[in-house]
């Protein structure tokens, strides 16, 4: 019997069927494409409807900013085409319409320069890439609140690059400012402790001071060892001692410098010519306008070659020893500043050893000279204090009356105006001219009067060097009988340069002028000097200098001329 038939599909379960198979194709369909744009977003494109949208969420802000927001769902109106002839017509603009072919932003807008439309290859900046992907759907940066429309209206948000106004952030508490910012050094130097001189003495703290020491020893070759119109050639060895105490104190000030020179002949004649000093100064501040200050001074070392006193058949030079002390106080009445100071000043010369084998007894050349000064300034600026003083003193021998039967005791008066400046490391110290006199107490004697010139100037032009201007006049006694003495005037010029870290120099030049009072003689001395020291590290050094002195007189046996070279090992701490 023959086999009956399947029935045949219900129309419905076929057209089922068929839908199922076309959904799947469209789904193929759309994965292959959603693939191929995500391959075209990693080569840098971005979706056209996702840049679109961004760009009218932008519109639509400044249109509800200008007051102008179009209903929501409406696109924006692009500008009406006008025909420039009878039948003309757009152009076509391919896969849009003739609306979203023009731009959709107001002409406004093109003038304030928004973003354009993206060019047509589908490229968008990075920026834009970035404003896509930090966007939620609000049209807002993802994390930020929505602000309010007095916000929006005050300032609007650099969209293109995403930066919040400085205002927003400094209101919100978000925005810390330092009001005065702090200069910082350059970064290649945060690694080094900075200090002004890598080669300066460290030096050693002693209770409230600062103590250095230096030490140099070397060899100096001199032309005239004897400082003599015959000259005679020597070698010496010359050890220098220095120490320099500094205080450190809250209010007052001190400083203490001593210095000594041994010097010993290798080659030529024995000299003994050796030397010591010692330099201090104390300064107690009472109160901000009334000040107590201090000096002391002390020298020895062979009388100069160019003293005034000739001591015939001497066959060495006799020892000088000076004792100066000077004691002052200071008071500052608004602009007016006054001055009193008083000094002390003891010239003390030892016994001079004559060829045939005496010796010559020289007390009565010691005297002591005590002054009082009086001075008055009025600071015109912080910088420059125009001032005058007045001085009065006595000047007493040890020997009322000398071997020539002269009373050579004397009155002294001077006068002197002149500059004090003050502008800071660049210039400082003071110049001055005046007159000053010495009256002898015996009649016989001429009174020594003379013009004044006084300078004690540092001058820094440049960091690292110093120029030093020094002046000053000077009386000298004598027990030449019939005369009363001589004026010395004195000048140098000193400058101090560091011309790399490890090396510097200096150089100097005098000059001497002596006049003598009560005869005709005049004399002239001309000093040169120049030396450097090169730093092998902060404790040792290697030093030199060469110096050329030559003197000129009118009077008999008093032209000499002296060279010297240094070279030696400086050692500080």
């Amino acid at each position: 019997m023959p086999q009956a038939r399947p029935q045949a599909r219900p129309r419905a379960v076929r057209c089922k069927l068929r839908i199922s198979c076309a959904a799947a194709v469209i789904a193929l369909a759309s994965n292959w494409n959603a693939a191929a744009q995500d391959r075209d977003q990693l080569r840098g494109q971005v979706p056209e409807d996702a840049v679109t949208g961004e760009l009218l969420r932008l519109q639509q802000r400044e249109n509800a900013r200008r007051g102008s927001q179009p209903a929501a769902g409406a696109a924006p109106s692009a500008p009406q085409y006008q025909p420039a002839s009878a039948g003309a017509i757009p152009d076509e603009v391919e896969g849009a319409d003739a609306t979203s072919a023009g731009s959709i932003f107001s002409d406004d807008d093109a003038e304030a320069g928004f973003l354009r439309t993206p060019p047509a290859s589908g490229r968008t900046p990075s920026t834009a890439i970035r404003r896509a992907s930090q966007t939620s759907a609000t049209g807002r940066p993802t994390g930020q609140s929505a602000p309010s429309m007095a916000t929006e209206e005050e300032e609007e948000p650099d969209t293109t690059s995403g930066i919040e106004p400085v205002a927003r952030l400094e209101r919100e508490g978000r925005l810390e400012m330092d009001e005065a910012p702090e200069r910082v050094g350059a970064i290649e130097g945060l690694d080094r402790v900075a200090e002004d001189n890598p080669y300066a003495p460290l030096g050693l703290r002693l209770g409230s001071f600062n103590v250095y020491t230096s030490l140099e020893q070397g060899l100096t070759w001199t032309s005239n060892v004897n400082s003599s119109p015959d000259p005679e050639a020597a070698l010496q060895s010359e050890t220098t001692l220095r120490l320099r105490a500094l205080s450190d104190w809250a209010e007052h000030s001190a400083s203490l410098e001593a210095y000594g020179v041994l010097r010993e002949s290798l080659d030529g004649p024995e000299v003994d010519d050796n030397e010591a000093g010692l330099n201090g100064a104390l300064q107690l501040d009472l109160s901000d306008e009334l000040r107590a200050l201090g000096t002391v001074r002390y020298l020895m070392r062979p009388e100069s070659a160019s003293s005034p006193v000739v001591i015939e058949d001497a066959v060495s030079r006799p020892l000088r020893q000076t004792f100066e002390t000077t004691a002052g106080i200071e008071k500052d009445i608004g602009k007016l500043r006054l001055a009193a100071t008083g000094g002390l000043l003891y010239d003390a010369y030892g016994d001079a050893d004559l060829a045939n084998g005496e010796v010559l007894s020289q007390d009565e050349r010691n005297s002591l000279l005590g002054t009082v000064t009086l001075r008055t300034g009025y600071e015109i600026s912080p910088a420059v204090t125009p001032f005058v003083e007045v001085e009065a003193g006595r000047r007493e021998y040890d020997t009322p009356v000398d071997t020539a039967g002269f009373e050579r005791s004397a009155t002294r008066l001077g006068a002197r105006a002149g500059l004090a400046l003050d502008l800071g490391e660049k210039l400082r110290g003071e110049v001055a001219a005046g007159w000053l006199q010495e009256t002898p107490d015996d009649d016989r004697l001429e009174t020594i009067s003379s013009p004044t010139l006084d300078a004690n100037l540092i001058w820094s032009p440049h960091r690292g060097t110093n120029v030093l201007l020094y002046g000053s006049t000077t009386v000298e006694g004598t027990t030449t009988p019939g005369e009363t003495g001589s004026l010395l005037y004195t000048a140098t010029l000193g400058v101090d340069r560091e011309i790399r870290a490890n090396l510097t120099g200096n150089a100097l030049l005098g000059a001497q002028w002596r006049d003598y009072v009560g005869s005709d003689g005049r004399e002239l001395t001309l000093m040169a000097e120049a030396g450097l020291t090169w730093w092998l590290n902060r404790n040792v050094g290697i030093s030199g200098r060469a110096r050329h002195e030559q003197v000129e007189s009118n009077l008999e046996g008093r032209d000499t001329t002296t060279d010297s070279v240094f070279l030696g090992l400086r050692l500080q701490h």
